[in-house]
């Protein structure tokens, strides 16, 4: 497990487009989430302990925040023939299992995490109505072996101040996690 940051996309990037399957069969777009006030894109994946560590309080905040019409999308971009914990039949048991509310999605060319400049498992990029990115980094301080508790709280914060119509503190810090896996011959310049 390499421990890997997020890259920290400059803010006012517009959201990527995006087009890929969730774990109902279905294909998701980012157009579908056109009206929401806000959406939330998580990069993350089943058998991280980054991602595991947090997983329970990103169901509640994705629940809390999807009430007050927040769009939120999980995509799992990591290679799932060398990590068969993340292939999409086990995406489908934890999602289950977690009680995802959001649609989780494959990202088998891992096109869509390079378009997101998506580094590590879990990213997390906040975008404004007019899907423009306003927050990056990480969901709070606690990290698996630390004793800081798992709140959300620099995600609910920035959540928070898009819908009020505020303007979201230019101070974020990154998220950290396992590296993305990419397929051999895939990793972008920037991994």
């Amino acid at each position: 497990m390499a421990l890997t940051p997020s890259t920290m996309l400059p803010l006012g990037t517009q959201a990527l487009n995006f087009r890929l399957p969730d774990t109902e069969g279905k294909v998701v777009a980012l157009d579908d989430f056109r009206d929401a006030p806000a959406l939330l894109v998580v990069f993350l994946c089943n058998h991280c302990p980054y991602v595991k560590h947090i997983r329970q309080e990103l169901a509640r905040l994705a629940k809390d925040y999807q009430r007050r019409g927040v769009a939120v999308v999980g995509i799992n971009s990591n290679d799932a023939a060398g990590y068969p914990d993340d292939r999409p039949e086990m995406m489908v048991k934890e999602k289950a299992e977690i009680g995802y509310t959001f649609p989780y999605l494959y990202d088998e060319s891992q096109e869509v995490a390079k378009a997101y400049q998506a580094a590590c498992t879990p990213d997390f990029y906040v975008f404004d109505r007019e899907r423009k990115l306003v927050y990056r980094g990480q969901m709070d301080g606690s990290r698996p072996g630390n004793t800081i508790p798992v709140t959300g709280q620099d995600l609910r914060s920035a959540l928070d101040a898009v819908l009020a119509g505020r303007p979201v503190s230019p101070e974020q810090r990154p998220s950290l996690g396992c590296n993305i896996k990419w397929k051999p011959g895939n990793e972008p310049g920037y991994a």
